[in-house]
């Protein structure tokens, strides 16, 4: 018996969020089919034009928008921001500097402090746990 592998596939929008680029601004042939894993890994390796220029100019999913202003997206909804933006009106959001968007910088600097706090109490507490153990008679049974 032979046996044979099935390509897998996946929708265009997960294909999309995987490429970081909103699926509403892909090409038609992009949006109706299905896209394939070793497809997807050639538009990775080797980005057509209208992909470069997604990326480039946007318009963007709200995960990149939110990363490159630098908050969550939570924080893009509690800004009002709900629509996907381009490069330019990220741009034009960050001169402008609404309060909104100074907050949730503000807001997502804690988190990333308090993520760091945790990460090196953890380790701290691994360390003296190790430490404890190491520190242990070790008894053999018979």
């Amino acid at each position: 018996m032979t046996s044979h592998q099935t390509t897998q596939t996946m929708k265009p929008a997960t294909a999309a969020k995987k490429l970081g680029v909103y699926l509403e601004a892909t090409p038609a042939e992009f949006q109706e089919g299905v896209v394939s894993r070793a497809e997807l890994n050639a538009l990775q390796a080797d980005p057509p034009a209208w992909l470069q220029e997604l990326r480039r100019t946007g318009p963007h999913p709200r995960p990149v928008v939110a990363a490159r202003l630098g908050i969550s997206i939570a924080g893009l909804a509690r800004g009002g921001v709900t629509e996907a933006l381009t490069t330019e009106q990220i741009d034009a959001l960050k001169q402008e500097d609404p309060g909104w968007l100074r907050r949730e910088r503000a807001t997502q600097a804690e988190v990333r402090k308090e993520e760091v706090r945790i990460k090196e109490k953890r380790a701290e507490e691994h360390a003296q746990q190790n430490t404890e153990r190491a520190a242990q008679p070790r008894t053999s049974r018979p």
